[in-house]
């Protein structure tokens, strides 16, 4: 083997690992919601809806979640997220969305937010 392919052989698994790993801590963060209590509670009654299973709830939910999008309030990936439980729920798949959701939920890191906040949301309580 030439030292010529040794490198190219050497660029490529490095590339192969910097990928990798892109992907894989990519996969574990969770997209944030901004440090609003508003949005937030928005958020948590969303996963009320879906674990009651009240598509009346669930649709304001979605609502007013839509809203907070218009008026730019929650990232766009966040967004994405967040779409995809309600259409998980409205496909008949709450248990998936509600798992969605709270794994959602904890991955928040909630910067900017009281601790005595953080513990008011039915995901929280202990």
């Amino acid at each position: 083997m030439t030292s010529r392919n040794r490198i190219g052989l050497l660029a490529l698994g490095i590339l192969v690992v910097a990928c990798s790993a892109r992907v894989w801590l990519g996969r574990g963060s969770q997209p944030q919601l901004p440090p609003s209590e508003e949005v937030f509670r928005s958020v948590d009654a969303l996963f009320t809806a879906v674990t009651a299973r009240d598509e009346q709830r669930l649709t304001q939910c979605q609502q007013r979640l839509n809203d907070f999008k218009q008026q730019g309030l929650i990232p766009a990936a966040s967004s994405k997220r967040l779409e995809r439980a309600i259409e998980r729920a409205r496909a008949g798949q709450w248990e998936s969305a509600a798992r969605g959701l709270y794994e959602f939920m904890q991955g928040q890191r909630r910067a900017g937010i009281g601790a005595q906040q953080q513990r008011q949301t039915a995901m929280n309580l202990k």
